[in-house]
Protein backbone atom coordinates (compact mmCIF):
# COMPACT_ATOMS: atom_id res chain seq x y z
CA UNK A 1 0.00 0.00 0.00
CA UNK A 2 1.04 3.58 -0.62
CA UNK A 3 0.69 6.66 1.55
CA UNK A 4 0.12 10.26 0.47
CA UNK A 5 -0.10 13.51 2.41
CA UNK A 6 -1.99 15.90 0.15
CA UNK A 7 -2.29 18.96 2.38
CA UNK A 8 0.99 20.57 3.49
CA UNK A 9 2.03 24.21 3.95
CA UNK A 10 5.47 25.82 3.75
CA UNK A 11 6.98 29.27 4.30
CA UNK A 12 5.35 30.24 1.01
CA UNK A 13 2.02 30.24 2.85
CA UNK A 14 1.27 33.22 5.08
CA UNK A 15 0.76 30.76 7.95
CA UNK A 16 3.47 28.20 7.18
CA UNK A 17 6.81 27.78 8.93
CA UNK A 18 8.64 24.92 7.16
CA UNK A 19 11.05 25.15 4.25
CA UNK A 20 10.38 23.05 1.17
CA UNK A 21 13.49 20.98 1.87
CA UNK A 22 12.37 20.34 5.45
CA UNK A 23 8.99 19.09 4.24
CA UNK A 24 10.55 16.77 1.67
CA UNK A 25 13.09 15.45 4.16
CA UNK A 26 10.37 14.73 6.70
CA UNK A 27 8.19 13.03 4.08
CA UNK A 28 11.05 10.77 3.03
CA UNK A 29 12.04 9.93 6.60
CA UNK A 30 8.56 8.67 7.53
CA UNK A 31 8.04 6.69 4.34
CA UNK A 32 5.47 8.71 2.42
CA UNK A 33 5.22 7.86 -1.27
CA UNK A 34 3.43 10.98 -2.54
CA UNK A 35 2.99 14.50 -1.19
CA UNK A 36 1.41 17.73 -2.31
CA UNK A 37 2.45 21.14 -1.02
CA UNK A 38 -0.71 23.24 -1.00
CA UNK A 39 0.20 26.76 0.03
CA UNK A 40 -2.58 29.32 0.21
CA UNK A 41 -3.24 30.78 -3.25
CA UNK A 42 0.40 30.31 -4.24
CA UNK A 43 2.35 27.83 -6.35
CA UNK A 44 6.00 28.73 -5.74
CA UNK A 45 6.71 26.26 -2.94
CA UNK A 46 4.91 23.48 -4.76
CA UNK A 47 6.94 23.98 -7.93
CA UNK A 48 10.14 24.00 -5.90
CA UNK A 49 9.14 20.68 -4.36
CA UNK A 50 8.38 19.27 -7.79
CA UNK A 51 11.87 20.24 -8.96
CA UNK A 52 13.48 18.66 -5.88
CA UNK A 53 11.38 15.49 -5.83
CA UNK A 54 13.96 13.14 -7.35
CA UNK A 55 16.62 14.33 -4.89
CA UNK A 56 14.45 13.13 -2.03
CA UNK A 57 12.97 10.11 -3.83
CA UNK A 58 9.46 11.45 -3.23
CA UNK A 59 6.71 11.86 -5.79
CA UNK A 60 5.23 15.35 -5.74
CA UNK A 61 1.88 16.47 -7.10
CA UNK A 62 1.88 20.24 -7.64
CA UNK A 63 -0.92 21.81 -5.63
CA UNK A 64 -2.53 24.94 -4.19
CA UNK A 65 -5.09 25.63 -1.47
CA UNK A 66 -7.32 28.03 -3.36
CA UNK A 67 -9.59 30.48 -1.57
CA UNK A 68 -12.97 30.28 -3.29
CA UNK A 69 -15.85 32.58 -2.37
CA UNK A 70 -17.42 29.62 -0.56
CA UNK A 71 -14.39 28.22 1.24
CA UNK A 72 -10.99 26.62 0.71
CA UNK A 73 -10.39 24.07 -2.04
CA UNK A 74 -7.36 21.83 -2.57
CA UNK A 75 -6.28 21.91 -6.21
CA UNK A 76 -3.82 19.43 -7.73
CA UNK A 77 -1.89 18.76 -10.93
CA UNK A 78 -1.73 22.43 -11.93
CA UNK A 79 1.46 24.40 -12.46
CA UNK A 80 0.04 27.91 -12.48
CA UNK A 81 -2.03 29.88 -10.01
CA UNK A 82 -5.82 29.58 -10.02
CA UNK A 83 -7.73 32.84 -9.42
CA UNK A 84 -8.99 33.22 -5.87
CA UNK A 85 -12.44 34.49 -4.90
CA UNK A 86 -14.47 32.67 -7.54
CA UNK A 87 -17.48 30.46 -6.70
CA UNK A 88 -16.67 26.82 -6.01
CA UNK A 89 -18.13 25.50 -9.26
CA UNK A 90 -16.29 28.05 -11.38
CA UNK A 91 -13.02 27.25 -9.61
CA UNK A 92 -13.41 23.51 -10.11
CA UNK A 93 -14.20 23.96 -13.79
CA UNK A 94 -11.09 26.11 -14.27
CA UNK A 95 -9.01 23.39 -12.66
CA UNK A 96 -10.59 20.81 -14.94
CA UNK A 97 -9.73 22.91 -17.99
CA UNK A 98 -6.07 22.75 -16.91
CA UNK A 99 -6.18 18.98 -16.46
CA UNK A 100 -6.16 19.04 -12.67
CA UNK A 101 -8.38 17.66 -9.92
CA UNK A 102 -9.68 18.84 -6.54
CA UNK A 103 -10.43 17.73 -2.99
CA UNK A 104 -12.58 19.57 -0.45
CA UNK A 105 -10.46 20.11 2.71
CA UNK A 106 -11.72 20.24 6.32
CA UNK A 107 -15.37 20.66 5.24
CA UNK A 108 -17.68 22.41 7.70
CA UNK A 109 -14.81 23.13 10.13
CA UNK A 110 -14.38 26.61 11.56
CA UNK A 111 -12.21 28.59 13.94
CA UNK A 112 -8.81 30.31 13.77
CA UNK A 113 -9.57 31.91 10.43
CA UNK A 114 -10.48 28.67 8.65
CA UNK A 115 -12.56 29.07 5.51
CA UNK A 116 -14.28 25.75 4.93
CA UNK A 117 -16.79 24.65 2.33
CA UNK A 118 -20.26 23.87 3.62
CA UNK A 119 -21.99 20.56 3.01
CA UNK A 120 -24.53 22.40 0.83
CA UNK A 121 -21.80 23.92 -1.37
CA UNK A 122 -20.19 20.53 -1.93
CA UNK A 123 -23.53 18.82 -2.55
CA UNK A 124 -24.66 21.41 -5.10
CA UNK A 125 -21.33 21.28 -6.91
CA UNK A 126 -21.25 17.49 -7.16
CA UNK A 127 -24.71 17.39 -8.70
CA UNK A 128 -23.04 18.57 -11.90
CA UNK A 129 -21.26 15.76 -13.78
CA UNK A 130 -18.64 18.15 -15.16
CA UNK A 131 -17.76 19.16 -11.61
CA UNK A 132 -17.93 15.64 -10.18
CA UNK A 133 -15.33 14.50 -12.72
CA UNK A 134 -12.84 16.98 -11.21
CA UNK A 135 -13.86 17.27 -7.53
CA UNK A 136 -12.86 13.73 -6.61
CA UNK A 137 -12.88 13.61 -2.84
CA UNK A 138 -13.47 15.02 0.61
CA UNK A 139 -10.84 15.31 3.32
CA UNK A 140 -12.43 13.32 6.13
CA UNK A 141 -9.40 13.36 8.42
CA UNK A 142 -7.25 16.43 9.04
CA UNK A 143 -4.62 15.77 11.70
CA UNK A 144 -4.10 19.37 12.83
CA UNK A 145 -7.56 20.90 12.54
CA UNK A 146 -8.91 21.73 15.98
CA UNK A 147 -12.58 21.03 15.17
CA UNK A 148 -12.14 17.25 15.14
CA UNK A 149 -15.82 16.56 15.74
CA UNK A 150 -16.29 17.55 12.09
CA UNK A 151 -14.38 14.48 10.93
CA UNK A 152 -17.42 12.28 11.51
CA UNK A 153 -19.62 14.75 9.63
CA UNK A 154 -17.17 14.80 6.72
CA UNK A 155 -17.08 10.98 6.64
CA UNK A 156 -20.87 10.78 6.50
CA UNK A 157 -20.96 13.39 3.75
CA UNK A 158 -18.40 11.52 1.65
CA UNK A 159 -20.31 8.27 2.06
CA UNK A 160 -23.61 9.89 1.11
CA UNK A 161 -22.09 11.49 -1.99
CA UNK A 162 -20.08 8.43 -3.00
CA UNK A 163 -16.76 10.23 -3.30
CA UNK A 164 -13.27 9.31 -2.14
CA UNK A 165 -12.14 10.01 1.42
CA UNK A 166 -8.70 11.44 2.08
CA UNK A 167 -6.59 11.92 5.18
CA UNK A 168 -3.91 14.57 5.51
CA UNK A 169 -1.81 16.49 7.99
CA UNK A 170 -2.59 20.09 6.98
CA UNK A 171 0.92 20.55 8.35
CA UNK A 172 2.15 24.06 9.08
CA UNK A 173 5.33 22.75 10.71
CA UNK A 174 7.65 20.10 9.30
CA UNK A 175 7.19 17.71 12.23
CA UNK A 176 3.45 17.45 11.51
CA UNK A 177 3.89 16.15 7.96
CA UNK A 178 2.35 12.71 7.70
CA UNK A 179 0.33 12.85 10.93
CA UNK A 180 -2.60 12.15 8.64
CA UNK A 181 -2.37 10.48 5.25
CA UNK A 182 -4.32 8.88 2.45
CA UNK A 183 -3.75 5.15 1.96
CA UNK A 184 -4.11 3.67 -1.51
CA UNK A 185 -3.24 0.56 -3.47
CA UNK A 186 0.08 1.02 -5.26
CA UNK A 187 2.82 3.59 -4.70
CA UNK A 188 2.70 6.11 -7.53
CA UNK A 189 0.83 9.32 -8.32
CA UNK A 190 -0.95 7.43 -11.07
CA UNK A 191 -2.07 4.76 -8.59
CA UNK A 192 -3.31 7.44 -6.21
CA UNK A 193 -5.38 9.18 -8.86
CA UNK A 194 -6.86 5.85 -9.94
CA UNK A 195 -7.85 5.12 -6.34
CA UNK A 196 -9.38 8.58 -5.89
CA UNK A 197 -11.49 8.16 -9.00
CA UNK A 198 -12.58 4.69 -7.90
CA UNK A 199 -13.28 5.83 -4.34
CA UNK A 200 -11.02 3.13 -2.86
CA UNK A 201 -8.78 5.32 -0.72
CA UNK A 202 -8.75 5.13 3.06
CA UNK A 203 -7.45 7.38 5.81
CA UNK A 204 -4.35 6.72 7.90
CA UNK A 205 -3.72 8.29 11.30
CA UNK A 206 -0.60 8.55 13.38
CA UNK A 207 -0.77 9.40 17.09
CA UNK A 208 -2.80 12.58 17.35
CA UNK A 209 -1.41 15.80 18.78
CA UNK A 210 -3.58 17.59 21.30
CA UNK A 211 -4.68 21.17 20.74
CA UNK A 212 -1.95 22.62 22.95
CA UNK A 213 0.76 20.83 21.00
CA UNK A 214 -0.71 21.82 17.64
CA UNK A 215 -0.90 25.50 18.56
CA UNK A 216 2.33 25.58 20.57
CA UNK A 217 4.38 23.89 17.88
CA UNK A 218 3.02 26.22 15.23
CA UNK A 219 3.62 29.35 17.30
CA UNK A 220 7.21 28.40 18.14
CA UNK A 221 8.10 27.42 14.59
CA UNK A 222 6.32 30.40 13.08
CA UNK A 223 8.25 32.80 15.28
CA UNK A 224 11.50 30.99 14.53
CA UNK A 225 10.95 31.18 10.79
CA UNK A 226 10.05 34.89 10.72
CA UNK A 227 13.24 36.06 9.01
CA UNK A 228 13.11 33.30 6.41
CA UNK A 229 9.50 34.04 5.60
CA UNK A 230 10.17 37.76 5.24
CA UNK A 231 12.94 37.11 2.72
CA UNK A 232 10.85 34.78 0.54
CA UNK A 233 8.16 36.01 -1.79
CA UNK A 234 4.89 34.10 -1.56
CA UNK A 235 3.50 33.57 -5.03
Amino acid sequence: MGFADLHIHTIYSYDGSASVDAVLNRARSIGLDVIAITDHDGIKGSLMALALATKYDIQVIPGIEVTTSEGDLLVFDVTEKIPRGLPLIDTVLKVGEKGGFCIAPHPMASGFGMRSLSADSILLALRRPDVASVLLGIETYNATVLARRKHDHAHILAEQLGVAETGSSDAHVAAAVGLGATEFEGHTKKDLLKALRAGTTSIYKQKEWNSARILGSWAANYAGSAFTRLTHETS
